[in-house]
């Protein structure tokens, strides 16, 4: 008769965690395959490691959409790809003065982090100046951190957007190494290594994620979060499949709630220290359990996505309130 796991082992798993000792593949298919009576005691065992390392503190970031949906990529996730078929705004890179508004709001919402994002391989060398341009005077003016998302950069460009005072580069994995070809096949999972590397040579702090319900398996889910972790990521979005009509995962279905607080719990052991941030789909796949994802993630975006619509920024500051939480103040 197979014994289920107990209390005793999620505070096992926590203690290795925190101790420095990531679970092993075995511990980690535990956690992701934990009966749902379970659920909460493994949300506090992630939460004794989230506490050490973050207390109570919840940072919030903001997106800004600086180009959308005229990217030369088949990503199968993506309304903006080549292949899709969604009806999304199209436009070029954002003059500097929308930037500089966007900034101006993400203060508003009291975010510490700005995310510059744009659809496509790669900037051309009009766009970054753009970008370069922008974070200039954002960083002169207002008391945010940047992270830009622009794809994947040529010689000299990560240079450049570190030298104008980009902090974070954002390019996330966002699935695994076996799963990536039925992804996307117009780059691959070595060239997005090979760019958050190139982001971390040049000063700027790395950012990668994953996105959760593209037809990966438990196991991949867990090489995944290792995958991070080896990357030495400092920030990890974990984005929830939002299928979204006109695109080649639209009949996907979401994630139930329940199993993606046990990956976000899963992401928090095998990478303890480092800013874990419930992302896009959170509010379709966790629905109603979206406070609990907060035992696990200490980050949140607030407001809409790339081409999706958030949740309302006052619910987001409601719960985190309610739940006893509190915003980050960004430290420059």
């Amino acid at each position: 008769m197979m014994t289920l796991p107990t209390y005793a082992d999620w505070q096992l798993i926590a203690e290795q965690s925190l101790s420095g000792i990531a679970p092993t593949i075995e511990q980690g298919l535990t956690v992701l395959g934990a009966p749902d009576d379970e659920l909460l005691p493994l949300m506090q065992a992630a939460f004794k490691v989230r506490r050490h390392y973050y207390g109570r503190k919840v940072k919030l970031n903001m997106i800004i959409n600086a180009k959308s949906g005229l990217c030369p990529e088949d990503c199968g996730y993506c309304s903006q790809s080549v292949v899709s078929t969604a009806p999304v705004p199209k436009y070029t890179m954002l003059d500097k003065e929308t930037l500089l508004a966007g900034a101006r709001e993400a203060l508003a919402r009291r975010a510490g982090t700005y995310c510059i994002v744009a659809a496509g391989k790669g900037p051309t060398e009009k766009e970054l100046e753009q970008v370069v341009e922008a974070v200039k005077e954002i960083r002169d003016t207002m008391p945010l951190k940047i992270c830009a998302c622009l794809g994947i950069l040529k010689d000299g460009q990560a240079q450049r957007l570190a030298e104008a005072g980009v902090h974070r580069y954002n390019h996330n994995l966002n699935t695994s190494r076996a799963n990536y070809p039925s992804i996307t096949t117009t780059h691959t999972y070595d060239q997005r290594i090979e760019t958050v590397e190139k982001a971390k040579l040049h000063g700027m702090s790395p950012c990668s994620g994953v996105i959760i319900g593209m037809g990966e398996t438990d196991r991949e889910i867990v090489e995944m979060a290792y995958a991070l972790r080896e990357l030495d990521a400092d920030s990890i979005p974990v984005n929830f499949l939002n299928a979204i009509p006109g695109t080649p995962l639209e009949g996907a279905g979401r994630t139930k709630a329940i199993k993606a607080l046990k990956v976000l719990a899963l992401f928090r052991f095998i990478c303890p220290t480092k800013e874990i941030r419930a992302a896009g789909g959170r509010e379709v796949n966790l629905r109603t359990l979206q406070p609990l994802a907060l035992y696990a993630v200490n980050s949140l975006f607030v407001g809409d996505y790339l081409t999706t619509e958030g949740q309302e920024v006052s619910a987001d500051h409601q719960m985190i309130e309610d739940l006893g939480f509190e915003v980050e103040v960004c430290a420059l």
